[in-house]
C-alpha cells in the first residue's frame, strides 16, 4: 500500500471503518470508466466511479524489490459502458488501471493502491477476468538496442523524425468486405501498390472505432484500395465504416532512402554480414558468400 494520508490513517485506527474499493479504467483512445464495489455511486478528482457494476478483485500481491505485483479484477460484461463486444475488439487491451480505498463517507480521503494495466482478458458465459500488470512489469522488458540490419525505429517516433503529415494518412470508407482480414476501401490516388504494406488501419467509426490494425499488403486498383490485415478484426465490419490507412515501412535501408529520404535518421545497420559468414572461406574462383556450394 502506498503512503497513507494522516486523516485516512485516523479513520482506519478507529476500527470501524467506511472503506470501498474504486478503479478508473483508461483506455488507450482516451475513453474512462470508473467502477466501485460500495452500493452507491462515489466521486472524487472529477471522476464519477459507479455502483452495481459487478465488478470486484482479489487481493494484490505486493512485494518489494523488482518482483511484479500483480491481481485480478472480475466483472459483468453489462457493465454500464463495459462490453463484450468493445473487449472482442480489442478496444480495452493494455488499458491503464487504477484502484484507491476510498472512504465512502468522505470520498476526498483515499488512497491509491495499485495502478498498472491489463494483461490477458478470460470470457465467460457472463462474466469477465481479466490480469492486472503493474507498473513494475515493464523494468522486466529488454533494454538497449539490438544490432539488426533493419531499422529498429517506429516510423514517426522522434529517433525517426520522419513526419507523418497529410501525405501519409488517408482517410477512406469501406467499399466491399471479403472477410474479417480482407476489405475493400476507397481509392487512394497516386500511391502503388505496397504502399500501405507493414502500416496501419486506424478505425474512425463503426464496432471497431478506437483500434489500430497492422496491414500486411494491400493493391492498389482503379476505383478502390484492396487491404489485407495480419490479424483478424474481431469486432464487426460494415460497409461505409470509416478509418486512415496509414503509409507503412518495412525498416530496410533502401526503403528508407527511395521512400522517405530519411537516410540520415536510419536507425539499422544493413552492412554487419548474415548468418552465412560463419561458413565463408577464401576461393580462386569467386566470392564465396556462405551460400550453396553446390551452385555455380
Amino acid at each position: 500500500m502506498r503512503d497513507i494520508p494522516e486523516n485516512f490513517q485516523t479513520m482506519l485506527d478507529t476500527g470501524a471503518t467506511t472503506v470501498c474499493r474504486c478503479w478508473l479504467l483508461t483506455r488507450r483512445d482516451g475513453v474512462a470508466y470508473g467502477f466501485t464495489d460500495h452500493d452507491r455511486d462515489i466521486s472524487f478528482d472529477g471522476q464519477v466511479f459507479q455502483a452495481g457494476s459487478g465488478m470486484d478483485a482479489s487481493a494484490l500481491e505486493s512485494s518489494t524489490g523488482l518482483a511484479v505485483d500483480n491481481g485480478q479484477a472480475v466483472g459483468a460484461l453489462s457493465a454500464i459502458g463495459l462490453t463484450d463486444a468493445d473487449i472482442m475488439a480489442g478496444k480495452y487491451d493494455r488499458a491503464e488501471v487504477q484502484q484507491w480505498l476510498v472512504d465512502w463517507k468522505n470520498p476526498a480521503s483515499h488512497v491509491q493502491l495499485f495502478r498498472g494495466f491489463l494483461g490477458e482478458i478470460r470470457r465467460g458465459s457472463s462474466a469477465f477476468e481479466v490480469e492486472l500488470r503493474s507498473l513494475a512489469e515493464l523494468l522486466n522488458q529488454p533494454m538497449g538496442r539490438g544490432y539488426v540490419p533493419t531499422c529498429d525505429r517506429v516510423l514517426g517516433d522522434a529517433k525517426c523524425g520522419f513526419d507523418l503529415g497529410s501525405d501519409s494518412v488517408f482517410p477512406v470508407d469501406i467499399l466491399e468486405l471479403d472477410n474479417a482480414r480482407r476489405m475493400v476501401f476507397s481509392v487512394v490516388a497516386g500511391k502503388e501498390s505496397g504502399w500501405f504494406s507493414s502500416g496501419y488501419v486506424r478505425w474512425l467509426t463503426g464496432k471497431n472505432a478506437g483500434v489500430t490494425s497492422l496491414i500486411k499488403g494491400d493493391i492498389t486498383g482503379e476505383n478502390n484500395r484492396k487491404v489485407e490485415l495480419w490479424e483478424e478484426l474481431r469486432g464487426v465490419v460494415n460497409i461505409g465504416d470509416t478509418a486512415e490507412l496509414i503509409v507503412g515501412c518495412d525498416k530496410r535501408i533502401e526503403t528508407c532512402v527511395a521512400k522517405f529520404d530519411n537516410f540520415l535518421n536510419f536507425r539499422g545497420f544493413p552492412h554487419i554480414p548474415g548468418e552465412d559468414w560463419v561458413s565463408d572461406f577464401p576461393r580462386q574462383d569467386g566470392q564465396n558468400t556462405g551460400g550453396s556450394l553446390n551452385n555455380e
